[in-house]
């Protein structure tokens, strides 16, 4: 079962879209929302399913889905934590700035708490006041939960996924070093972030999702080239079943809750660095990636952060080429 939400009011409007994500079905007489889906999930999602059904055998009244106009699928949510489960990306980092990592990143996941009140849609732009703030995106794979109890392991931690999705969390990477120096996390150098068009059900991935992990590449296009093409299941050292489990060790997380994987990273074939594409490569789902490797390689990052009109574009397809959730693509724009 594929979910979206059409913009209206603060919230959506939740509506049912077909596998092709072609048409949808207006679900308000369901769940109008989202958000109440997921906090009656054992009692709705039965019904929505059955009107995929309905929808997919063209039995009841259709309207064309257009991904422009779509909200984000939670445009708010009581609670955003994204984790780092791609550990390459972390040591990539700290190499480039001659840091020692901690043994510890290796089996107690890194995570961060972010703003929740407002996800912008899969069309939306990314309104940027300074250019100087150092804006990235980050292309990264969200799975949303029902209500998880406090130390839930990480197996039963899966059992609690209902939707798969994408997100674009974007950073003000010039921002964060005074606010990490400061000892209490990141604020300003976080500005919202935008999610896929379509969330998904497990069920609905199949064999793309074992594991807890997505079993697809993330396609990156950044100004029309090819940017990033790594493989999420690949070099992931946390599946969203540790993630939500180190969540929850010490609270209950209510439905809702959108848990993030970190930027998706893998290493080269050698093991080392990974290659930007146009060398034949896997690139990078994120530009500070590819300026830390600059600096390790070549002793300075040449890669510029984005400026006002650069344009990202996030999406995965199945093997046919189709999309499964929908793209995200922003332009950075002035406020």
């Amino acid at each position: 079962m594929k979910l979206a939400s059409l913009k209206k009011g603060r919230d959506g409007q939740l509506v049912v879209v077909s596998d092709d994500l072609a048409w949808y079905a207006e679900a308000g007489h369901i769940a109008p929302t989202m958000q109440y889906a997921l906090d009656n999930w054992a009692d709705i999602a039965p019904h929505l399913e059955a009107l995929a059904t309905d929808l997919a055998h063209d039995v009841i009244p259709k309207h064309r889905f257009h991904e422009r106009v779509a909200d984000a699928p939670l445009p708010r949510a009581y609670q955003w934590a994204d984790g780092s489960a791609y550990v390459n990306h972390v040591a990539l980092v700290r190499q480039a700035r001659g840091a020692e990592m901690p043994d510890s990143f290796w089996h107690d996941p890194l995570m961060y708490q972010g703003g929740s009140d407002e996800f912008l849609g899969p069309r939306d732009p990314i309104k940027l006041a300074d250019e100087a703030w150092g804006c990235d995106f980050e292309a990264e794979i969200v799975v949303v939960t029902d209500d998880v109890p406090q130390g839930v392991s990480a197996s039963d931690a899966l059992k609690h996924i209902k939707l798969v999705g994408l997100v674009n969390d974007v950073s003000l990477r010039n921002l964060i070093p005074a606010e990490i120096g400061k000892g209490f996390g990141f604020v300003q150098s976080k500005p919202a972030s935008a999610l896929s068009p379509v969330f998904v059900t497990p069920e609905k991935l199949g064999e793309y999702w074992q594991n807890g992990k997505l079993h697809r590449a993330l396609l990156v296009d950044y100004n029309g080239s090819h940017f990033g093409r790594a493989v999420a299941s690949d070099d992931c050292t946390f599946d969203f079943g540790v993630l939500i489990a180190h969540l929850a060790k010490t609270r209950n997380l209510g439905a809702g809750s959108i848990i993030g994987s970190g930027t998706v990273s893998n290493r080269g074939a050698d093991g080392g660095p990974g290659k930007p594409v146009s060398e034949g490569g896997l690139g990078y789902s994120c530009i500070a990636e590819i300026r830390m490797v600059e600096k390790i390689q070549m002793g300075e990052m040449k890669t510029a952060f984005m400026t006002h009109g650069d344009i990202i574009r996030i999406e995965v397809q199945d093997d046919a080429g189709h999309s499964i959730f929908g793209a995200i693509e922003q332009q950075v724009v002035t406020v």
